[in-house]
């Protein structure tokens, strides 16, 4: 699949969002006052703007409101009314927090809840196509669930939150790597089942289905070197895990919060990348009518 830079920050920033939502509803931090205001603000600013860069991929951003509409089939549709339900009682959350100095926990864990249920949608989106092998697991969305989880603890500076989330989500990657690169061909899909002529022999493609570049050329075909696969999978790791893992542990050792701040960055980056190989290592079984395996 072609790993637009759009969805990829849309998924990364709006994940992190959420999940330091998750983490602010809990109630465990006692942030109230200007200083509530700052983690919030940059929840919501996360969030939201992940979201806003979502539409950036649609050929009318106008479009968007549209998602709205399609609830009862749609998994956009129920991320958007998720985004917009979780935002607004978040919001209350906050505000109380911020200009009355009171927690008021229960709103907090249910708007902590549906931040995680907002992410879940998110993943559905893409965890629902039987058409690509590669994502229609349930590891699809604990990964992206778990990973929201790491950004949200490192960003709130809790080291325990951290190392669970953190080595949970390094186990389900592996999983999802290991497993994810035998599912097309454990899926039984080849060029013969996508054509129907299996029963004819042997298919091999003559000649390409027409001269130029199309919409499924464009979004579903993308093939990306295997040898830069491992390489960016190692850097992935090293970012999304071993660093964070490192900056966090000095971080409670010294008792120093701004060393959360590199683990943090460290976290973004590895994120994106792990996100770029997502979109990119995603085979569409439309791929096989055109022979661009």
């Amino acid at each position: 699949m072609h790993p637009a830079p759009s969805v990829i920050i849309f998924t990364v920033f709006s994940g992190l969002g959420f999940g330091m939502l998750f983490m602010l509803g809990t109630g465990v931090y006692a942030l109230t006052g200007w200083t509530a205001f700052y983690y919030f603000f940059a929840a919501f600013a996360m969030a939201v703007g992940g979201l806003m860069a979502s539409t950036f991929h649609l050929g009318n951003p106008k479009n968007a409101l549209k998602a709205f509409t399609q609830w009862r089939t749609s998994w956009l549709s129920r991320e958007a009314w998720m985004a917009m339900i979780t935002l607004s009682i978040a919001g209350l959350y906050a505000a109380a927090a911020i200009f009355l100095d009171k927690q008021i926990v229960p709103l907090g864990m249910v708007a902590g809840v549906l931040a995680l249920i907002t992410v879940y949608t998110t993943s559905m989106m893409y965890a629902q196509l039987k058409t690509v092998p590669r994502w229609n697991h349930w590891t699809t969305s604990a990964l992206f669930i778990l990973l929201a989880l790491e950004g949200g603890a490192i960003a709130m500076g809790d080291t325990l939150a951290t190392l669970v989330s953190l080595t949970l989500a390094a186990v389900v990657q592996t999983y999802v790597w290991v497993a994810g690169d035998k599912r097309f061909a454990q899926r039984g899909h080849t060029i013969e089942t996508a054509t129907g002529l299996g029963n004819l022999g042997k298919v091999r493609l003559v000649e390409k289905p027409h001269s130029g570049k199309n919409y499924l050329l464009t979004e579903m075909v993308y093939v990306v070197a295997r040898k830069h696969v491992p390489k960016l999978r190692l850097i992935a790791v090293l970012l999304m895990f071993a660093l964070p893992i490192l900056f966090v542990t000095l971080s409670s050792w010294h008792g120093s919060f701004y060393l959360n701040i590199p683990a943090l960055a460290s976290y973004v980056v590895g994120v994106l990348v792990q996100r770029w190989l997502f979109f990119a290592e995603a085979e569409h079984v439309v791929g096989l009518y055109y022979d661009a395996r």
